[in-house]
C-alpha cells in the first residue's frame, strides 16, 4: 500500500473519511476523486474552489534518467559603452540618483522618498529617469548588482536604495557622509 504525503495525513482531521466500501475509502477526504495517473489522485473541492494532487510515494519506482541539459545563453544588458557612460555620469557629480521619474515628478513612491530625503538635507544631486531608457534600466541593475530602483551613488560609489537611504538618515549617517568632503 502506498503511503500518503504528510499534507494528506494532516488534513485527515479536517475532512471525514469516505465509507470503507468505496474505491478510495482509505483516503481521508469525502469528496469527488479522479485517478489522473498511477501515481496521483486529484480531488476537486465543492464549488470548484481549487484542486490539489496527492502523490503516493512508491519505493519501487526509480527516478527518471536526466534529460538533455538545456543551455540558456543570457546576454548582458551592460555593454562596455553603457558601462563607460554610467561611470562618467556617476563620477561627474557628488550625488547621483537613478530613479523612476524626475526630481520634480517622481513616478514611484520609493523614488519620491529618496528625493524628499535629499531635498530635506539641501543636497544638490543629479537625477536620471531610468524609465526613459530600458537599456539603461537593465544595465543599471547589472552595474550596481542591485535589482530595484531608486539607486543612489555618492562620490562615485553605490550607496543603496530607498530603505538604506531612509535607515541611514534616521541616524544622521547619510547627512554626515554628504557633509564630509
Amino acid at each position: 500500500m502506498a503511503s500518503l504525503t504528510a499534507a494528506a495525513v494532516a488534513s485527515a482531521a479536517v475532512f471525514p473519511p469516505t465509507p470503507p466500501n468505496s474505491f478510495l475509502g482509505s483516503l481521508p477526504f469525502q469528496s469527488s476523486y479522479a485517478v489522473t495517473s498511477s501515481l496521483s489522485v486529484t480531488r476537486r473541492l465543492p464549488h470548484n474552489r481549487s484542486d490539489f494532487t496527492l502523490i503516493a510515494q512508491r519505493r519501487w519506482m526509480r527516478p527518471k534518467a536526466p534529460g538533455p541539459s538545456l543551455s540558456v545563453r543570457c546576454s548582458s544588458a551592460l555593454s562596455p559603452e553603457l558601462k563607460s557612460t554610467i561611470d562618467k555620469v556617476v563620477q561627474s557629480q557628488k550625488v547621483v540618483l537613478f530613479m523612476k521619474g524626475t526630481k520634480e515628478f517622481p513616478q514611484c513612491g520609493f523614488s519620491d522618498t529618496v528625493v524628499q530625503v535629499l531635498n530635506s538635507l539641501n543636497v544638490p544631486f543629479e537625477a536620471l529617469n531610468i524609465l526613459e531608457n530600458e537599456v539603461l534600466r537593465q544595465g543599471m541593475k547589472e552595474y550596481s548588482n542591485w535589482p530595484t530602483f531608486p539607486q543612489l551613488y555618492i562620490d562615485g560609489e553605490f550607496f543603496g536604495g530607498c530603505e538604506i537611504v531612509v535607515g541611514k538618515t534616521r541616524f544622521n549617517e547619510l547627512e554626515n557622509l554628504l557633509i564630509s568632503e
